[in-house]
């Protein structure tokens, strides 16, 4: 049985966003493919060879997509006090007193040029976050050395 991979529903949300980008880049790929296939007598072209590479790997993403949708299973809102997959939780590094604001969430949705910056619960700070509530501190080992946080909220 595949391992299910829990999503959030905004995160399904994008990821099928995602999936229909790529199968319309896929789609215009293979046309181009297509087309220097064609007009190409020497098959040996560098043009044709990128395009044949970008072509499989816009296949391989379209495919991947795919198959996180397929075993999807789309959590609930995070309730409670307690960080859970899904929680939005504020925390502050004791060391310089920045603020940050997070969402925990699933590797496949994991990114942090969004607000708020979404964590994947395998990296080391998600990890470290899991089961903690308000006003707990947590430690947590970076590749730049340990850091101390201060859960400020946890929500929804």
């Amino acid at each position: 049985m595949a391992r299910e991979v829990k999503l959030t529903k905004a995160g399904y949300e994008r990821l099928q966003l995602e999936l229909a980008e790529e199968k319309k880049r896929l789609e215009e790929a293979t046309r181009i493919l297509q087309e220097q296939m064609e007009s190409f007598e020497d098959y040996e072209d560098s043009g044709l060879e990128e395009a044949k590479r970008e072509k499989a790997q816009i296949e391989a993403r379209v495919d991947a997509l795919e198959d996180i949708l397929h075993r999807a299973v789309i959590i609930e809102s995070a309730e409670g006090d307690k960080v859970t997959l899904g929680s939005v939780v504020v925390v502050q590094d004791e060391k310089t007193g920045e603020s940050l604001t997070l969402q925990i969430v699933a590797p496949a949705e994991a990114t942090v040029l969004e607000e708020p910056m979404r964590v994947s619960d395998e990296s080391p700070l998600g990890k470290a976050l899991l089961g903690h509530k308000e006003g707990d501190k947590v430690r947590v080992d970076t590749p730049s050395g340990k850091r101390r946080y201060r859960i400020l909220s946890v929500g929804a």
